[in-house]
């Protein structure tokens, strides 16, 4: 890594939320890694899985740098959300093997362009002229935005949160903090709806 520079600086952003994303999956069994914890559906294994295909395009063709894999998820005639949960038919050490495979390719295109490298998201229409330095940006925000949704689902199933298992980022306390705290956050809500007329 070099000292402020801004590709490398992308390139840990980027990692650190692809690696907190993953953690989220970490001692779950597969129904929870896959159960919807939405109303609109979001699952875990599924946000991995959207994330590949993202990756995978925006990293891949955008670039004219073609990929291996087939993604039926994303083909025209596929049901909608295809690529944002993943059926018993498709295995967890699939989607997540993917996923690895979807960073190498991408990582590959990052070491190969400088950040001014031209692409084309062709999805994007008349705005997709791009460089690799808007895309890694827009990778970013986006892989930071799934991973807080995963953040949310995984406090969800079994009450783990944080950004990865060293660092909590959370700060507060323990369980009995952290209900207490609750509690003092409910009880202003309920103020506030009742200050409100």
């Amino acid at each position: 890594m070099k000292p402020n520079d801004p590709k490398d600086d992308l390139h840990r952003y980027l990692n650190a939320a692809r690696d907190a994303l993953l953690w989220k999956l970490e001692g779950l069994s597969e129904y929870d890694s896959r159960r919807p914890l939405t109303p609109t559906g979001t699952n875990l294994l599924g946000l991995v899985k959207h994330l590949a295909c993202v990756e995978l395009e925006y990293f891949g063709p955008t670039f004219d740098r073609p990929h291996d894999e087939v993604l039926p998820w994303i083909a025209e005639d596929a049901e909608p959300n295809a690529d944002m949960w993943v059926p018993a038919t498709e295995s967890r050490e699939e989607i997540v093997g993917l996923y690895a495979r979807a960073r190498a390719h991408a990582d590959a295109t990052i070491e190969a362009l400088p950040l001014d490298a031209p692409g084309q998201v062709a999805w994007w229409g008349d705005t997709g002229r791009v460089t690799l330095q808007r895309i890694m940006l827009h990778m970013t925000a986006e892989t930071n935005r799934h991973a807080g949704h995963a953040d949310i689902v995984r406090e969800l199933i079994d009450g783990r949160a944080g950004m990865r298992e060293s660092n909590s980022n959370l700060g507060g306390g323990d369980e009995a903090w952290y209900q207490e705290y609750w509690t003092r956050l409910e009880t202003s809500a309920k103020e506030a709806q009742a200050a409100s007329g």
